[in-house]
């Protein structure tokens, strides 16, 4: 398995960036905010819900590992989904550590679809809703919006485990 290497630079892009550059930067810093997050807390606390619907942070990395490969892998690419597990819940076997490395490896799955695409706006194979294909370009602004509002959700239950604020 190949692992996607945290970024030392997490500044934004050049305000002269194009556009991919630009959304993958991004998005990017929002998914080591998110791995940031669930970095270094301990079991149980790591897997227990911090709020009513149960998520946690291992659900939080799960997910989005899942999401990434969905959208980008799947629906923009044409993969056969096969290719991984779906979501699914946490189970007692899932480790911090694990789920941290799959996230990895969707990320770096999904930024190889995504740096490939020539054309932003050239729709992909298939979509994951009722509607035509989205282009490269919707499916990086929706994991934009996608992470950044889980992150929102990693901050929130990072400070209720342990205090931690701030990226």
């Amino acid at each position: 398995m190949t692992t996607l290497e945290p970024r030392p630079d997490l500044r934004p892009p050049g305000l002269n960036a194009d556009e991919k550059t630009t959304l993958l930067t991004f998005l990017d810093y929002l998914r080591e905010s998110i791995l940031a997050k669930a970095a270094g807390v301990p079991e149980p606390a790591v897997r227990t819900g911090g709020v009513p619907s149960g998520t946690s942070l291992l659900q939080l990395l799960k997910h989005l590992a899942a999401v990434e490969l969905n959208w980008f892998v799947w629906a923009y690419a044409g993969a056969d989904r096969a290719q991984w597990e779906d979501e699914g819940a946490v189970s007692a076997d899932d480790t911090a550590s694990g789920l941290a490395a799959a996230y990895r490896e969707a990320i770096a799955r999904a930024n190889e679809v995504a740096l490939a695409c020539t054309d932003l706006e050239r729709p992909g194979a298939r979509s994951l809703r009722e509607t035509p294909p989205p282009s490269m370009r919707w499916v990086l602004v929706h994991m934009i919006e996608e992470t950044a509002r889980h992150a929102g959700h990693a901050d929130i239950l990072r400070e209720q485990i342990d205090g931690s604020i701030g990226r």
